[in-house]
C-alpha cells in the first residue's frame, strides 16, 4: 500500500464493509455480525490486492478460488461481492436471509455469483479448498507447457477456530501438507471466541506448531487490523511454493463494538440499532445512514471489473496460442472443464454373460472403471485406504502425489469424511470428475459431505462396497444394516444397488452420464451370478425392471435389490414348479430412478391388481412399505448383525431361498 492516501481509502472501505455487515444482520434481525467485523481487513486485502478473478464472469476457469469456510460470516462475502461488482445490489443485501433472496443465511453454491461452494457446516469449506487445490495442481501438471500456462491460480480460504476444531478439517489439512499443495492459502481468523465463550475452555492447541508438523508454511499476523502486515503475510504464503500456507491472524470479534467486542454475544445475534450507531461513529461513518457506501469506495472497488476483464483477456490469448500449438490437448482441456464425456468413453465397457461365472459387483465395478478410465482422462479418484477392496485403482494412471500431480489415483488415506468433502471441492474447481470409495458402513463418516454434494447437486460418484451382513466375520461394526435406507433419505442422491455385473456397468454409465446430482453405488463383496434376462420385462435404465416375468397377471411380486435378487429368482422358480404360484421378480436397483419413470411404466412393473408383494433386502425395511403395499411383507434386518461366515449370517437372518418360499406361501 503505497501511501497514506491509499491507506485512508483502504480503511474507509474496510469500515464500509463492516457497516454493511452490521446493517444486513440488523435488518434481517438474524445472523452473525461479529466474525465479519473482525475479518473485514483480511478479506478486503485478499479481494483488493490478490484475488485474480473476473467479476463479470465468475466462472472463468483460471480464476483464483475464494472459500469462506465459516459460512455464518456470509454477510462479509456478500458485501465484498457487491462492492467488487459480482452482480449483487444493495437491495440484495437488504434481503439478507429472506425467502428467495440471493443472500441466504449461509453461502449457497448456485444461488449467488461468486460463491464457490456451499459452506456453513464447519470444516467443510477447508476440505473443499483442499479439493480445489488438488484439482488445480492436477490440471496445471497435466496441461501447462513451459511457454503456455493455462492453469496458474491460487485457492484462498478463510476459516475460524470452529473450523479447525472439526475432524474433517484436520483430515484435510493433513493430506494437503503431505501433497505439498503450495497454491493453497488458508487464512485463520484467530479471534479466540466460540459460541460458548473463550476458546480456552476447549481449544488450547499450539496451532503454529501443529501446522508446522503437518508440513505447512505458517505466518502469524499479530494485529488483524494491520492491512500492510496482512498483505506481506499473503506475499510470503505465495512464495512458499512447496507447501500450503496458514496465515494466523489475531482478530477481534465485533471489532469496535463497546459492549460486544471480544464477547461470544457478538457471534450470532444483531448488535442492536443504538449499538450500531456507536460503532459507525467509531468507524468514522454516518451514524444514521443504513447500507451507506461512499462513492469513492464503490468507484475504487469496481475497478475490479476492468482488472478482471484484462485477466481473462490475457488468458484467452494464452489459450488461443495453446490451441494452435497443441490442438488435441486443447480439445481434452475443453472436455475436462466443461464436463463433456470424451467421445467413445464407454465403448470398451464389457457385456457380462451368465456363462462367464459369478463375479462380485465390487469386482465388476473395478473392471468397468478400468474400461472407462483410459478413455475418460478427467476421471480422478481413489479410496480411503481401501482401494484393493473397493477395486477403485485405475491401472492406466499414475498416483497423485507431491510433485507428481498429473496422476489420477488419489491415496486419500483413512480419511473418509475429508475424502467426501475434498471430492466436492475437486468438482467445484472444474476439470476433473471425482469418485471415491470405502466400505458402505463407513458412509456414516462422510455423510455431511454427501449431504452437501446433494444440496449443491454435484455429480460425485461414491463407490460403497461390502454392502450387507454378507461381510461376515468382521461382525456388526462392519456390517451395514441401516445405511442404504439412510442414503436413500438424502434428497437428490441417486442410490443404485446392482444385482449383477451388467447392472453394475449400467450404474457406472448412469452415474457418469448424470451431471446434476451425486450417485452412490452399493456393491457386494461376495460373488454373484450374472442374471439371465431371457424372460425379463422392462429396462434397468428406469431403476426397476422385471428380471423374471410370470406373465401379465402374476399371483405375486417378489421385489429385491443386489444379491437378494438371485435368491428371489430361485425362490420364484420353486414357487412355480412345486406350488403352482406364479411370482414375478423385480430388481428395484434404484428407487430414485424408478420414481422418475412414467406412471405407465411403473404400472407395468407393479400392476395394481397384484397386491401380494414381498420385498427382500438385507437391511432395514424402512421405506419398502411404499412398494410392498398394504398386503405386502418384507424380509429385512431390524437389528445389528453378527460375526460369522457371510453365508451363515445371511441364512440366520432369513435371506435364503427356503425362507422366501415359506414367507410367500404364508402370504
Amino acid at each position: 500500500m503505497a501511501d497514506a492516501e491509499n491507506n485512508n481509502q483502504d480503511q474507509l472501505t474496510v469500515n464500509t464493509i463492516r457497516a454493511l455487515c452490521m446493517d444486513m444482520v440488523q435488518k434481517a434481525n438474524s445472523g452473525h455480525p461479529g466474525a465479519p467485523m473482525g475479518l473485514a481487513p483480511a478479506a478486503y486485502v485478499v479481494f483488493k490486492h490478490f484475488l485474480k478473478q473476473n467479476p463479470a464472469n465468475p466462472s472463468w476457469v483460471d480464476r483464483d478460488r475464494f472459500v469462506l469456510s465459516g459460512g455464518h460470516a456470509s454477510s462479509l462475502l456478500y458485501s465484498l461481492l457487491y462492492l467488487f461488482g459480482y452482480g449483487l445490489t444493495l437491495d440484495d443485501l437488504k434481503q439478507f436471509r429472506q425467502w428467495g433472496s440471493k443472500t441466504p443465511g449461509h453461502p449457497e453454491y448456485g444461488d449467488t455469483a461468486g460463491v464457490e461452494t456451499t459452506t456453513g457446516p464447519l470444516g467443510q469449506g477447508v476440505a473443499n479448498a483442499v479439493g480445489m487445490a488438488i484439482a488445480e495442481r492436477h490440471m496445471a501438471d497435466r496441461f501447462n507447457k513451459d511457454e503456455q500456462s493455462l492453469i496458474d491460480h491460487y485457492t484462498y480460504a478463510i476459516c475460524g477456530d470452529g473450523d479447525l476444531m472439526e475432524g474433517v478439517a484436520q483430515e484435510a489439512v493433513s493430506l494437503a501438507g503431505h501433497l505439498g499443495l503450495g497454491r493453497l492459502i488458508l487464512i485463520y481468523d484467530d479471534n479466540e471466541i466460540t459460541i460458548e465463550g473463550k476458546t480456552s475452555i476447549s481449544f488450547t492447541e499450539n496451532i503454529k506448531a501443529k501446522f508446522d508438523a503437518l508440513n505447512w508454511h505458517v505466518v502469524e499476523v499479530a494485529d488483524g487490523n494491520d492491512l500492510n502486515a496482512i498483505e506481506k503475510a499473503i506475499h510470503s504464503a505465495k512464495d512458499a511454493v512447496s507447501r500450503p500456507s496458514l496465515i494466523k491472524i489475531s482478530t477481534h470479534i465485533a471489532y469496535g463494538s463497546p459492549s460486544k467486542q471480544d464477547s461470544p454475544d457478538a457471534h450470532g445475534s444483531p448488535l442492536g440499532e443504538e449499538e450500531i450507531k456507536v460503532v459507525k461513529k467509531f468507524y468514522g461513518l454516518p451514524e444514521d445512514k443504513d447500507f451507506y457506501v461512499p462513492d469513492e469506495v464503490l468507484e475504487d472497488t469496481r475497478k475490479a471489473l476492468a482488472y478482471g476483464e484484462q485477466y481473462e483477456k490475457n488468458w484467452q490469448e494464452v489459450f488461443t496460442k495453446f490451441k494452435g500449438l497443441y490442438p488435441e490437448e486443447a480439445n481434452l482441456f475443453v472436455d475436462a472443464i466443461t464436463g463433456f464425456l470424451t467421445n467413445g468413453w464407454d465403448k470398451d465397457i464389457p457385456v457380462f454373460k451368465p456363462e462367464d461365472g459369478p463375479v462380485a459387483t465390487r469386482a465388476a465395478s473395478g473392471t468397468v472403471l478400468n474400461a472407462i478410465a483410459p478413455k475418460l482422462p478427467a476421471l480422478m479418484g481413489g479410496s480411503a485406504d481401501l482401494a484393493p477392496s473397493n477395486k477403485t485403482y485405475m491401472t492406466c494412471a499414475e498416483e497423485f502425489q507431491k510433485d507428481a500431480w498429473a496422476g489420477r489415483n488419489i491415496r486419500f488415506g483413512v480419511r473418509e469424511h475429508a475424502m467426501g468433502a475434498i471430492m466436492n471441492g475437486m468438482y467445484l474447481h472444474g476439470g476433473v470428475r471425482p469418485f471415491g470409495g470405502t466400505f458402505l458402513v463407513f458412509a456414516d463418516y462422510m455423510r455431511p459431505a454427501i449431504r452437501l454434494a446433494s444440496l449443491m447437486r454435484l455429480p460425485i460418484i461414491y463407490v460403497f462396497t461390502h454392502d450387507s451382513v454378507a461381510v461376515g466375520e468382521d461382525g456388526p461394526t462392519h456390517q451395514p444394516v441401516e445405511h442404504v435406507a439412510s442414503l436413500r433419505a438424502i434428497p437428490d442422491l441417486t442410490v443404485i444397488r446392482p444385482a449383477d455385473a451388467n447392472e453394475t456397468a449400467f450404474a457406472w454409465k448412469k452415474a457418469l452420464g448424470t451431471l446434476n446430482s451425486p450417485t452412490a453405488l452399493i456393491l457386494s463383496r461376495q460373488k454373484l451370478p450374472t442374471l439371465d434376462l431371457s424372460n425379463s420385462d422392462g429396462d434397468m435404465i428406469w431403476g426397476g425392471y422385471t428380471v423374471k416375468s410370470a406373465g401379465k397377471t402374476p399371483d405375486m411380486l417378489i421385489i429385491a435389490t443386489g444379491s437378494e435378487v438371485h435368491i428371489s429368482v430361485a425362490a420364484a422358480d420353486i414357487l412355480e414348479k412345486e406350488h403352482n404360484i406364479k411370482a414375478s421378480v423385480v430388481s428395484l436397483l434404484s428407487w430414485e430412478l424408478f420414481e422418475k419413470a412414467s406412471p405407465a411404466y411403473k404400472a407395468r412393473i407393479f400392476p395394481a391388481t397384484v397386491t401380494k408383494r414381498l420385498t427382500v433386502e438385507a437391511g432395514i425395511s424402512m421405506g419398502w412399505e411404499k412398494y410392498a403395499g398394504s398386503q405386502g411383507k418384507s424380509i429385512s434386518i431390524e437389528r445389528f448383525g453378527a460375526s460369522a461366515p457371510g453365508g451363515t449370517v445371511l441364512k440366520e437372518f432369513g435371506f435364503s431361498v427356503d425362507n422366501i418360499v415359506q414367507t410367500a406361501l404364508e402370504m
